[in-house]
């Protein structure tokens, strides 16, 4: 049993070693695609993004979510005319562990009204946990928060 234990600890880093960056990169590509989607108000690209038993708890929501509600925070600003018109993205941490990734970030979101003018910025805090489904990743999970008086 003893000698199992190196071999398998041996295999698995081999195994999952390489890819974890490939990994990693695949996820952060899809987060920004999330935003991308948004400031386009590809509404049918940003929910393929999501998994059919997604559950999170979005700043604008009193409670958390299922996937059927998770567009509605970007309807809500583009029925009163206003839509996102700049973003910036920090990312924090990211883990791939198997089929699974856990995503920290901040983003800095800028909105304006149809004629251009500033309407309001947002700056979150957001963890999403995504899940791989063949060879695309899902979110899964996910909340985000206001950031701190500081920024952070």
């Amino acid at each position: 049993m003893l000698r199992i234990i190196p071999l398998f600890l041996a295999l698995t880093a081999t195994a999952f070693g390489p890819n974890l960056p490939k990994n990693e990169a695949q996820v952060w590509q899809s987060e920004k695609a999330y935003w991308e989607y948004v400031e386009a108000n590809d509404l049918e690209k940003y929910r393929a993004l999501w998994h059919e038993n997604f559950v999170g708890w979005l700043l604008v929501s009193p409670a958390p979510v299922r996937k059927d509600h998770i567009a509605n925070w970007i309807s809500a600003s583009t029925s009163k005319g206003i839509g996102l018109q700049y973003y910036s993205i920090e990312q924090l941490a990211i883990q791939v562990t198997g089929d699974s990734a856990i995503n920290h970030y901040r983003i800095n979101a800028t909105w304006a009204n149809r004629a251009g003018a500033e309407v309001r910025t947002d700056r979150m805090r957001i963890t999403h946990t995504w899940i791989r489904m063949r060879e695309t990743w899902q979110i899964i999970g996910g909340m985000s928060a206001p950031v701190n008086d500081s920024g952070k």
